[in-house]
């Protein structure tokens, strides 16, 4: 058991030193950061152990696909979620967030993660109440990948009923209760740092 607690904080002093390096975009973000860095040093329970909702907080980690040369990012149509929204999946337990990243592109898209657009540490983090049954709070770090929206993709249909590549001012236009409830903001952020 000891050995477990140790590994786990190890694994926390990690998520927190990468959340820290996070730059808040707006006051949201920079309320989203506190909390997760005191609910981190504050609970042993980060990490999802069974569906949908236990712990009732846990780790989640979005990747958003984006194409440079068109300048185009993926979201998807998430059956459970109701919503558009960029692929990810539950963090596991002892997993690091980044490392999540690698496993769901692979398994959701059949992609190899290419972290050259804006580097390897997340762009945004988030903390939001899920819709629906089982309802939950995800405490979400948002990655960017590198895509080709020409190419085609195989996709897991049993998360997804489809996907779509769209430039940021179509994001940005959408009826607000169609998309995860912070991906305007995302796009504001992420269009940013492409500009820095």
């Amino acid at each position: 058991m000891k050995l477990l607690m140790v590994v786990l904080g190890s694994m926390r002093d990690a998520i927190i030193s990468e959340l820290q390096n996070i730059v808040p975009h707006d006051h949201i973000e920079q309320l989203h950061i506190n909390d997760t860095i005191s609910w981190l040093q504050g609970s042993n329970n980060i990490f999802r152990i069974a569906k949908p909702d236990n712990p009732p907080k846990h780790l989640v980690s979005y990747f958003v696909v984006y194409d440079p040369d068109a300048q185009k990012l993926l979201l998807i149509d998430h059956i459970a979620a109701h919503m558009w929204l960029p692929s990810g999946g539950h963090v596991e337990i002892d997993e690091h967030p980044r490392e999540t990243v690698r496993r769901e592109a692979m398994e959701e898209l059949e992609l190899v993660v290419d972290f050259s657009v804006i580097g390897k540490a997340p762009a945004f983090i988030t903390v939001a109440e899920t819709r629906g049954p089982g309802t939950h709070t995800d405490v979400s770090f948002w990655y960017v990948i590198a895509g080709d929206s020409t190419a085609g993709l195989n996709y897991d249909t049993r998360e997804m009923r489809g996907l779509r590549w769209l430039k940021f001012d179509e994001v940005l236009t959408m009826k607000d209760e169609l998309l995860d409830p912070h991906m305007k903001r995302f796009v504001r952020k992420f269009n940013g740092m492409l500009h820095e």
